[in-house]
């Protein structure tokens, strides 16, 4: 039976007589990427992280191809997806964040070339391409403007990394018994600034999309202050926040690069609207 949720891989649930498995066909991934996935997974499943495990096939590889694409076989994963999470369910969401990075911080990822790594360069390159491809003014004016953006952008090499999710979306989370019961789909997980989940958690839960250019920061504050009595962050991580969420944005810039006009556009107003709040403001109104 194939899973509803999930549109870009293709995940099979499977009944045998060993038990619930799920047959995973990546459409549109190389094995070298697909090997990053179930290396991570593996190394978090030997910390006891909530996430499905992928098993050795006969050839003692996590890794098959059929038609030419890459599959997996991983456990089956108990719970429900919520699309509407309470307080208490969205509070064990950031908690289970903050475990991922407090395991992932140490750990030495393989086959990390094959992810699109977030960060300046990534974002660079990608636009480049998008501008290329489009081959409009418009496409060659907004690269303009996001390598000016990206100029600007204050992100020191001490700033902690390891791997993030990056794709919080309620498909992606189980809940059962009013708990995290596992994180799915990797898909999007590469190594970057460990704040790019936490920006993740609060694009998600405090910033107004109904509104263009408004972030509730008593909402951030008290993410930020419930992820951090988990792992609390540097001075360092929260001076810099504000270039990460930028970054973020930035990101999502790429993958709807021909979306809007230059002078107006979705990301174009966020970037603008933290602009104006400026790094210094955006740093005293979530930590003073």
């Amino acid at each position: 039976m194939a899973f509803t949720n999930g549109t870009v891989q293709t995940n099979i649930k499977v009944q045998t007589t060993e038990g619930l498995f799920v047959f995973r066909y990546y459409e549109n991934r190389t094995v070298q990427s697909v090997l990053f996935e179930t290396s991570f997974l593996t190394y978090l499943k030997k910390h006891d992280f909530p996430c499905p495990k992928p098993f050795l096939n006969r050839d003692g590889s996590f890794v098959g191809i059929y038609k030419q694409k890459p599959y997996v076989v991983f456990e089956y994963m108990e719970g429900e997806h919520l699309e509407a999470p309470n307080e208490h369910q969205q509070t064990e969401l950031i908690k289970l964040a903050a475990e991922l990075h407090n395991i992932s911080k140490n750990y030495q990822p393989l086959y990390n070339e094959a992810r699109l790594n977030y960060n300046v360069g990534t974002c660079r390159n990608l636009a480049q391409q998008q501008a290329k491809q489009l081959g409009t003014k418009n496409a060659n004016d907004k690269l303009l403007w996001l390598e000016n953006e990206l100029e600007q952008l204050d992100l020191p090499e001490t700033l902690p990394r390891g791997i993030c999710h990056s794709d919080f979306h309620f498909t992606n989370i189980l809940y059962k018994d009013d708990k995290c019961s596992a994180l799915l789909d990797f898909d999007d997980a590469n190594y970057t600034y460990l704040l790019f989940d936490l920006v993740v958690l609060v694009e998600y839960g405090a910033w107004r999309h109904d509104v263009d250019q408004y972030l509730n920061f008593k909402e951030a504050k008290k993410i930020i202050s419930d992820y951090m009595k988990y792992r609390p962050l540097d001075d360092i991580e929260k001076k810099h926040l504000f270039d990460v969420y930028k970054l973020s944005i930035l990101m999502d810039c790429i993958w709807y690069f021909d979306r809007g006009n230059v002078n107006d556009f979705y990301e174009k107003r966020k970037i603008d609207y933290l602009n104006q709040i400026g790094r210094k403001n955006f740093y005293e109104k979530l930590f003073s």
